[in-house]
C-alpha cells in the first residue's frame, strides 16, 4: 500500500534542519555569508554555532508558522529555506548580523538560562531598514 504522506510530503520537515545549510552558500555574492556557511557546515548539529544559523534560519523561513497541510510545508524545507535566502532582499551584511543576533540569543540561552527572545516578527524579507530592536 502506498503511503501518500511520503508521496506528498517526501522532505518536509517542522524546523529548518542543519543537512540544508551547505545547500545555502551560493545563494548569496559576499565571500563571508560563503564563509559563515563553510564555518558553520562541518560543526556537530549541537554546537552553538550551527544551532544559531539555524535559530537564524527558522526565522528568516517562519518555520514556528509552518504546518502539516500548509503550502510552505507541501513545497518542503529546501524549496523555502534556498527560496528565503536566495530572496532576501536586504544586504548580505543584514543577513550576516542576523546570524550575529542568533549567536548571541543562543549564547545567552545556554549560559544565563534566558530564554529564546521571540523575532519572528521583527524578521522581514522585503526591503527596509533593519528590524527594530534586533540588537536588543
Amino acid at each position: 500500500m502506498v503511503d501518500w504522506k511520503e508521496v506528498l510530503f517526501p522532505k518536509a520537515e517542522v524546523l529548518f534542519p542543519p543537512r540544508l545549510i551547505p545547500k545555502l552558500r551560493n545563494l548569496r555574492e559576499s565571500p563571508d555569508w560563503r564563509a559563515l556557511v563553510d564555518r558553520v557546515t562541518p560543526l556537530p548539529d549541537d554546537h552553538p554555532d550551527k544551532l544559531a544559523f539555524c535559530l537564524m534560519m527558522i526565522r528568516i523561513d517562519n518555520c514556528l508558522n509552518c504546518f502539516n497541510g500548509s503550502y510552505k510545508f507541501m513545497r518542503g524545507c529546501e524549496v523555502c529555506a534556498t527560496q528565503n535566502i536566495a530572496q532576501f532582499k536586504q544586504e548580505d551584511e543584514d543577513l550576516l548580523r542576523l546570524y550575529e543576533v542568533a549567536r548571541e540569543d543562543i549564547r545567552a540561552a545556554l549560559e544565563e538560562g534566558k530564554p529564546l527572545p521571540d523575532r519572528q516578527e521583527k524578521i522581514e524579507i522585503n526591503p527596509g531598514e533593519w528590524p527594530e530592536g534586533a540588537d536588543e
